[in-house]
């Protein structure tokens, strides 16, 4: 089994203030460099900024090989007791950034050392040339990201933080651009039920299906769709191939784009759920990393399921524009990652159905949210 050395670092001129983070991931075995990112946060506190650091390391060695085993060095000492498992962690800021980390691998595969500062030097520079590059470029609130994989790393040894504002930012090429697709109405949208991945995974109804063929006409007319990715279930796999008969693809399917799976609430609207678990009902809405009643999967679970999905389709379609078929939490937990905006913002959102966003992925890290919830082509 493969072996990795993640080193992570993050800081805040000011706590809070301006901040950044920087990770290496370095070959246990031979202690090779494998990839580098940083990232300027804009105004976010020192250990939000670790916590973020740590989340890059480990997510860029699991996009080298997620089978991997991986050694964690920081000079936090919070980040390395309350990762693992010997400090509680209670601030909220922090809580659902740990939960995030912990899911990224399995945990009986990572292990954290805390190192002296001055054993964790190459990290640290990583996060102030992130937080240089920010104060120069844009000044505090604007953020920007740069990683590199072991190929880009054979050209070039050092990380190139990108400039910030806009009139010196690089030619970056064409970005991966997802055009996100909730799919048609099923008999249970109307009804406004609790429809996920554990559920009787209903077809489309007749409405829904008019509606796919106005979104795959729709689609056709712009002429700039290159794929189709659909998510298992019934109904994104019919509004798929409703679209792909009309554009002439194949549809391709990734797991990772199914519905949050809602437990015992599935098939039930919001006020039979409020009668019947209202202490669940509140939990849930209270925390990401709450659960629906009978084991269900919480949105920070979701959360890490699609990112992961998002890196992979990312990798695989960079430079070219994808239809990706989902549900209204994927589709909204996207948004709201490109936006890095908080998990009680997908409570804020309203997704109809047979909608069309779009996020462009560019190659510095950075995503551009150009459409949300678009259903023009419905009227």
């Amino acid at each position: 089994m493969r072996e990795f050395i993640v080193e992570a670092d993050g800081g805040s001129r000011g706590n809070p203030g301006p901040a950044g983070y920087g990770a290496v991931v370095i070959d246990a075995a031979t202690a090779e460099t494998l990839a580098e990112a940083a990232e300027f946060l804009g105004v976010v506190t020192n250990n939000v900024a670790e916590y973020r650091g740590l989340l890059a390391g480990l997510r860029a060695a699991h996009r080298l090989d997620p089978a991997a085993r991986v050694h964690v060095r920081m000079d936090s000492k919070l980040v390395v007791e309350q990762m693992s498992g010997r400090w509680k962690i209670k601030h909220p800021d922090m809580k659902p950034l740990a939960m995030e980390a912990s899911r990224i691998f399995p945990p009986d595969r990572v292990t954290y050392e805390w190192i002296p500062r001055e054993q964790n030097k190459h990290a640290d520079r990583l996060a102030n040339e992130a937080m240089d590059a920010g104060a120069a470029s844009a000044g505090p609130g604007t953020p920007s990201a740069a990683a590199k994989t072991d190929a880009d790393l054979r050209a070039a040894r050092t990380v190139a933080t990108p400039s910030v504002g806009w009139g010196s930012a690089p030619d970056l090429g064409a970005p991966a651009t997802f055009v996100l697709l909730r799919h048609g109405e099923t008999p249970l949208t109307p009804q406004k039920r609790f429809s996920g991945s554990g559920g009787s995974d209903p077809s489309l109804s007749d409405v829904g299906r008019d509606q796919a063929e106005r979104v795959a006409a729709a689609l056709a007319r712009r002429g700039t769709i290159q794929a189709i990715v659909s998510s298992p279930l019934a109904r994104t796999r019919e509004t798929a191939g409703i679209v792909a008969a009309r554009l002439g693809l194949e549809v391709g399917v990734d797991d990772g784009l199914r519905e949050t799976d809602f437990g015992a609430w599935e098939g039930l609207t919001f006020a039979e759920v409020h009668e019947r678990h209202p202490d669940d009902l509140a939990a849930w809405l209270a925390s990401p990393d709450a659960e629906p009643t009978g084991g269900g999967e919480s949105f920070a679970a979701t959360a890490t399921r699609i990112a992961a999905t998002r890196d992979k389709l990312v990798a695989a379609y960079a430079g070219r524009t994808v239809l990706l078929v989902s549900h209204v939490t994927p589709i909204k937990t996207l948004i709201r990652l490109a936006l890095n905006a908080p998990a009680e913002s997908l409570f804020r959102m309203e997704l109809s159905a047979a909608s069309l966003s779009v996020v462009a992925y560019y190659a510095d890290g950075n995503p551009s949210v150009r459409l949300f919830n678009d259903t023009s082509h419905l009227r």
